[in-house]
């Protein structure tokens, strides 16, 4: 008999374990550490930002005037990345480029970003990842997002 209770509580406790990780150590955030779609619409402007720097530098021309809209989150994955909380999340956004002589607006513009909350948690920073130049793992750098 004692032998049959303590394999009910092994399979008890295993199914807890199953249905509910974070009971048991798991090992993704609690979504509520989630950024807010503001956060996420200003981690978007960062990224286009940076690519208009590079464009404009090459060129040498003056960047466009960018409006971000209409963001909307599709896929909300919680992971941990040095062991801080980070979000890589799916969506669309609506982009208005306002150039000297014209204006035009693309809707629905995918977008994949992944977003850290710092260790203080009053902060966050953007993730991006970069392809090393001989084909190994992926390389991170980080930005801060104001």
């Amino acid at each position: 008999m004692h032998r049959a209770a303590r394999l009910i509580v092994t399979v008890v406790l295993i199914g807890i374990c199953l249905m509910g990780l974070t009971a048991c150590g798991g090992s993704t955030p609690p979504l509520g550490l989630a950024p807010n779609k503001q956060l996420v619409q200003k981690a978007i402007a960062l990224q286009i930002n940076q690519a208009q720097q590079r464009l404009t530098q090459r060129l040498q021309s003056t960047p466009p005037n960018v409006e971000i809209t209409q963001v909307k989150l599709k896929q909300l994955e919680p992971l941990f990345f040095d062991n801080l909380a980070t979000f890589h999340i799916l969506g669309t956004y609506r982009l208005k480029v306002k150039l000297p002589s014209q204006q035009f607006t693309q809707q629905q513009r995918p977008f994949d970003v992944y977003l850290q909350r710092q260790p203080e948690g009053k902060t966050w920073r953007l993730l991006v990842p970069e392809q090393l130049s001989n084909g190994s793992p992926v390389s991170w750098h980080t930005h801060l997002i104001r």
